[in-house]
């Protein structure tokens, strides 16, 4: 904060790292809180169900504040908490939403109504969800944060996460993402199965850490390639290629797997046999994508 407090920012947006109630930006006393989703994840830190998890993101939520909260489904214990605090909580489908139509798309919220909205410049499914979530927290804020029409169509037109399904110019087509439990492996197969098709082949490449849902992974994904490229991602946390494998057996997939030491050994191979009308996706960690990153920009 420091840092943005010297370069004299307007508006500071922080992430979650993990959870919400012991996560380091919950030190700060945000005006406007999103929970996007809840799903299994860091299971030995914030629970091992749905509802002891929605409980620690809703830690982030401050009483007499927006609560916002994209989860179609909603934990019981995240509604429960902004009660008890007294948040002005805003649910999707009940407080707010989106209509998709052909090439726009409709928000509807607390505030305002906006229509002929463009869609996102990030891809994926689940983001005209991310967007109505991020409208209604600029309506909410826009007595101190005035935006204009102009201003939120930019924004829809030109906002880029790197590693969150990142499509990369050119071909063959290469995808970053850092899906690394089942339910972004659900959102990654989803978005996989919208491209364009192609008589290529949709290679992985693939590296994750052994604390994580492995076989949840693989389950999901097992049908979205046609060749794997399993590798040992860097640091003792690394599940080895190997176990990777054994991991992706056990889910019954069909697809030929090759194994690698690296994550830049098994990037070079699949771009050195890739043909223009292939797809590569790399996906796993985010070590995964970083390794992937540093090899591009080398």
């Amino acid at each position: 904060m420091l840092a943005f407090d010297a370069a004299g920012i307007d508006v500071a947006v922080l992430e979650v790292g993990l959870g919400g109630r012991l996560d380091a930006v919950n030190i700060f006393d945000a005006d406007c809180a999103i929970v996007v989703s809840v799903d299994l994840d860091h299971q030995a830190f914030l629970g091992d169900t749905r509802e002891a998890i929605g409980a620690e993101k809703a830690g982030i939520y401050r009483g007499g504040r927006p609560a916002i909260c994209a989860d179609s489904d909603p934990p019981k214990s995240l509604v429960a908490h902004a009660k008890t605090i007294g948040a002005d909580l805003m649910l999707i489908d009940r407080d707010f939403g989106f209509v998709s139509e052909p090439r726009q798309w409709r928000y509807w919220g607390p505030r305002t109504n906006r229509n002929g909205l463009p869609w996102p410049a990030l891809r994926g499914a689940c983001q005209l969800g991310n967007a109505a979530a991020c409208l209604t927290a600029l309506d909410t804020l826009r007595d101190r944060l005035p935006l204009s029409a102009a201003d939120l169509r930019a924004g829809l037109l030109t906002a880029s996460v790197a590693g969150r399904f990142q499509v990369l110019p050119g071909r063959p087509l290469v995808v970053l993402d850092v899906a690394h439990n089942p339910h972004a492996a659900r959102v990654l197969a989803a978005n996989l199965a919208e491209l364009p098709k192609s008589s290529g082949e949709v290679v992985a490449v693939c590296a994750m850490l052994k604390d994580k849902d492995i076989a949840g992974v693989m389950a999901t994904l097992k049908h979205s390639f046609t060749r794997w490229h399993l590798a040992t991602a860097e640091g003792p946390r690394a599940a080895t290629a190997a176990e990777l494998q054994t991991a992706l057996g056990a889910a019954g997939t069909q697809a030929p797997a090759v194994l690698f030491s690296g994550v830049a050994e098994a990037w070079r191979e699949a771009c050195k046999n890739a043909r223009d009308d292939d797809k590569i996706i790399v996906f796993g960690s985010f070590l995964t994508v970083a390794a992937v990153m540093r090899e591009i920009n080398a």
